[in-house]
Parts: C-alpha cells; sequence; structure tokens
C-alpha cells in the first residue's frame, strides 16, 4: 500500500477504461462474480487505503467489451488526477487498461453528464473459424448477410423512439424511450461492423436489436415486418440475442469531455476498420 495521508479534501477523478469482457460478469460490482467495477474499486481500495464507489457510463453485459469506457470516483491524498492512469495499471489484470486520468468538476458525473453511447457489433462472416477474431465478433456464416439492407433497416430507428420490442427483463429503467443519434452500418472484408450511438440504452437492447438486423439481412425477416414489429412493442418476435462477444462500448460523449477526442480513435485494433462506409445520420 502507499504510504497514507490525512488529506483536507477530496476531488474527483476521471478515467477512460479499456477492457475485455470474455472474463468478466459485465461491469457492475455483484456478489460472487468477477465484474470490472470491483476490480478497479479493489486497486484504488489498496492504494489509498479505504473503499471507494466508481461510478461508470453505462454498465455493461457478462462478456461486452469496452473501448472506451468513462467512469469517475472522489480521490484523496496527494496522487495527481493525472497519475492515477500509470499507477491503477501497475495494480490491475492484463484485461483491464485505464487509458487515461483527469481532474474533473465535482458536478461533472460519468453517467448523468454523458451526451451519448456509442456501441459497434462485430460480425464475422467467413466459413472457417479464426481463433484470433472469436474473441471479439459473432461467427455467422449460415446465410450471406446483405449489409445493404442492415442499413435499411437502421434508418428509421433515428430519432426518439419507444423501444420496448428491444428491451430484456429485469430492467430498473421506467420508460423505453431511446434517442437514436447515428446508426452505421459497413463491411470491411469478411466483417459487419454494426454501430449505433443514442442519449442512453435499454438492458439488452443492441444484442436483440442485431439478432433482429440478422435477421433482416439474410433474408429470413423483411423490412416492412422489422419495422413493423418495433414500432407496434411486439416483443414475443424477438427470439434471440446476438452473443456478446461481438458487442462493445466504443465510445462515451460528453460536452466538455475532460480528455483529448484523438483518445477515441486508436483503441480497436486494425480489422475493425473500413474503407466501405454505409453511415447514416452524421
Amino acid at each position: 500500500m502507499l504510504e497514507s495521508h490525512q488529506p483536507t479534501q477530496t476531488h474527483r477523478v476521471a478515467l477512460v477504461i479499456q477492457y475485455l469482457g470474455t472474463h468478466f460478469h459485465g461491469w457492475q460490482r455483484q456478489k460472487q462474480h468477477r465484474t470490472v467495477q470491483e476490480e478497479i474499486e479493489t486497486a484504488i481500495a489498496t492504494i489509498l487505503g479505504h473503499h471507494v464507489t466508481l461510478h461508470g457510463a453505462g454498465r455493461t453485459d457478462s462478456g461486452v467489451h469496452a473501448a472506451a469506457q468513462v467512469a469517475h470516483f472522489e480521490a484523496t491524498g496527494l496522487i495527481p488526477p493525472h497519475k492515477w492512469a500509470t499507477i491503477l495499471n501497475s495494480y490491475l489484470p492484463p484485461d483491464i487498461l485505464i487509458r487515461a486520468s483527469a481532474s474533473v468538476d465535482n458536478r461533472w458525473h460519468a453517467r448523468f453528464s454523458a451526451a451519448y453511447r456509442r456501441y459497434r457489433y462485430t460480425i464475422y462472416t467467413e466459413d472457417r473459424l479464426n481463433l484470433f477474431v472469436r474473441p471479439f465478433s459473432w461467427h455467422y456464416y449460415y446465410a450471406p448477410l446483405d449489409e445493404s439492407l442492415i442499413q435499411a433497416a437502421l434508418k428509421p430507428l433515428l430519432g426518439k423512439h419507444h423501444l420496448a420490442a428491444f428491451h430484456r427483463a429485469g430492467s430498473k429503467r421506467s420508460h423505453s424511450w431511446v434517442e437514436v443519434q447515428a446508426v452505421e452500418c459497413r463491411r470491411s472484408g469478411p466483417f459487419i461492423h454494426i454501430e449505433i450511438q443514442a442519449d442512453g440504452f435499454l438492458y439488452g437492447m443492441v444484442r436483440l436489436l442485431v439478432g433482429m438486423l440478422v435477421e433482416v439481412g439474410s433474408g429470413q425477416r423483411t423490412l416492412s415486418s422489422f419495422t413493423e414489429l418495433w414500432k407496434e412493442q411486439r416483443r414475443e418476435e424477438v427470439k434471440y440475442a446476438a452473443p456478446p462477444q461481438g458487442l462493445c462500448l466504443l465510445r462515451v460523449g460528453y460536452p466538455d469531455f475532460p480528455f483529448p477526442k484523438e483518445i477515441w480513435y486508436d483503441t480497436l485494433p486494425k480489422f475493425v476498420t473500413s474503407q466501405e462506409s454505409l453511415v447514416i445520420g452524421f
């Protein structure tokens, strides 16, 4: 443990966090399960000598990754805010990385100050399995996928909608209204990337949505029936969710983001970039 001090006040520190979700039972602390929040809180407690609560911008599910999750905590002691990333990384396991740390105003909140979250889902379409991409994609080779159909299905989602059809049971959220700000579908060789940006997300929303988009892209469902399904809130027709390993929290946006925006664009391996982009809403 580092030498303890008797601080006169606390200060709020924001973190940009990258993690591989494969061996985590999600972000949020849970009894008898390994979670990202608990690992980082334990590391901070080891450094400071007392427990702190880490507040995340979003709660990713078991097996879901994050390229740039954002969180904050109340720090005491004499450690400069910008030093927390380096110090924490020496205490954390190899599947968590603090990419940056910074001081923020005490009124700034990782969750409530966020203007949007952006998720990316990656589908791998080659017949032959690749061990180097399996932990980060859904290996879908059962039928050809037409990304232009997925694009067309995404477009009507732009705007504010009642998306109860893509809401898993168990959520404490009191409503299912979501403002979708941007959507994107692109192909990069054998990969199809689906991105969605919104002010917030329902529990399980992206994986349920991708499961239905694959039905559209493979020709199992028409565009009109897909649109009718979510507009009429027919949750019973949404049969399955896409597997978690293809999903990544790409970034969280703020009006007063305390880090250089370049930090968003160098977080993922090259196979997730593409020259063929179908973008809507930018």
